[in-house]
């Protein structure tokens, strides 16, 4: 049931929902509340009840997929993943709070100050959620424009904001992410909202497919110099959310051969050191990346 059901809850579409096929769950991102995730969570229930797929609602709204609903079962494995996870040493290179994982916040996002028309676009790019919070504190125009976005974590966001989703990649890589682009964009004049550096080729991607990409620089990554940087033991699973987190990372620490890298995607990963070879999450989500850290002893 597992690989047919991870297909099947993809074409669902869902952005607040994610597939967790180790521990056969459908989990609810805990950061958001909104009417949206209940329109998801009636979804995803309406067609598992259509197909006579067994479930049983947590707590936290996500769902377990199971064939019996027994609570000694439920209660025998929180336990047992508690045992397993508290003691696994698993260091998160941002501030974002998720369990099991310990934060090390080695940068800060700095937005530039500027006034942008948004007026003259039919389209915005987003590859960042940064650029996203920059913009709605800059020019609340942006909702009104059809959004673009990289990944499901973009997406959220920008229906959190009550934004104009139109289109989320399939691929969640920035080059990969533009040539989807090109059939989705003729026609259009289009504005990619980024931070300083980038990494991927989609503005000369664009450009060379006839379709006039602008840019505009609205937020800085630099270095938090008042992060607390703990003594990271051996044996440690250090997640990159980013190639700046590689950067960062390397200029206050060796590399121990004990630890294991987790990378949130392809584009992060070109960036270690040829010595070292990332393990790559399953999506690129905070979430996946702790969970692929802990299928790690």
């Amino acid at each position: 049931m597992g690989l047919n059901l991870k297909k099947i809850i993809y074409s669902l579409n869902l952005i607040y929902y994610e597939y967790d096929k180790k521990n056969n769950t459908i989990h609810r991102d805990v950061n958001y509340s909104n009417e949206f995730i209940n329109m998801e969570f009636f979804k995803v229930t309406y067609y598992l009840s259509k197909k006579h797929i067994p479930f049983k609602v947590l707590s936290d709204k996500s769902i377990q997929l199971s064939n019996k609903n027994s609570k000694i079962k439920d209660i025998y494995l929180k336990i047992l993943e508690k045992i397993n996870n508290r003691n696994k040493k698993i260091f998160l290179l941002n501030d974002y709070k998720i369990k099991w994982a310990k934060n090390i916040p080695l940068f800060k996002i700095v937005p530039i100050n500027k006034k942008i028309n948004l007026k003259t676009y039919d389209a915005i790019i987003f590859t960042s959620k940064n650029a996203i919070k920059t913009i709605n504190s800059l020019n609340k125009d942006w909702k009104n424009i059809p959004s673009y976005v990289i990944s499901e974590q973009t997406a959220k966001l920008v229906k959190d904001l009550n934004g104009n989703l139109k289109f989320i990649s399939k691929e969640k890589h920035g080059n990969e992410f533009a040539y989807e682009l090109i059939n989705e964009l003729k026609n259009k004049k289009v504005l990619y909202l980024r931070g300083k550096d980038v990494v991927s080729n989609l503005i000369q991607i664009l450009n060379n497919n006839n379709i006039k990409c602008d840019d505009e620089i609205i937020y800085e990554n630099k270095y938090n110099e008042l992060a607390k940087i703990p003594k990271i033991p051996k044996n440690s699973k250090i997640i990159f959310t980013s190639p700046s987190t590689v950067s960062y990372f390397f200029k206050l620490f060796s590399w121990d051969n004990s630890y294991t890298a987790i990378s949130i995607g392809k584009t992060t990963a070109k960036h270690f050191p040829k010595n070292i070879k990332p393990v790559i999450a399953d999506n690129t989500s905070f979430k996946s990346c702790v969970d692929k850290a802990l299928e790690f002893k």
